[in-house]
């Protein structure tokens, strides 16, 4: 499978989506997202373009914080999908659904003409 990182405007403009997607199975940190990124082959997400990202969805209502205090260390701050988010992480799969699939019907249409 070629590297989708080899095309950095693709990868910011799934970054969003694939955030989103990772909270929805729960609240998390951010390194936990970060490593959940990792494990689906976005290896070269670090913290500088994360967390910048976690605030601006956070700015657009779309995610919120709370902090977790844990018996040890210090408290960590989770983030969670609010219900604006799950309702813009089901526009954005839709419309990534309707580009995979329009691409795949001009590659299907130019190779029936050539």
């Amino acid at each position: 499978m070629e590297d989708f990182e080899d095309y950095p405007e693709l990868t910011r403009a799934a970054l969003p989506q694939a955030v989103l997607s990772v909270l929805s199975h729960g609240e998390n940190h951010g390194y936990a997202i970060a490593e959940a990124l990792r494990r689906h082959g976005f290896t070269r997400i670090k913290g500088g373009t994360l967390y910048p990202l976690l605030k601006r969805l956070e700015e657009q209502k779309l995610t919120q914080h709370l902090w977790a205090h844990e018996h040890a260390g210090p408290p960590r701050k989770l983030f969670k999908l609010t219900p604006q988010g799950e309702a813009e992480l089901q526009r954005a799969e839709a419309a990534w659904a309707g580009m995979t699939h329009a691409l795949s019907e001009i590659r299907t249409t130019s190779q029936e003409k050539s």
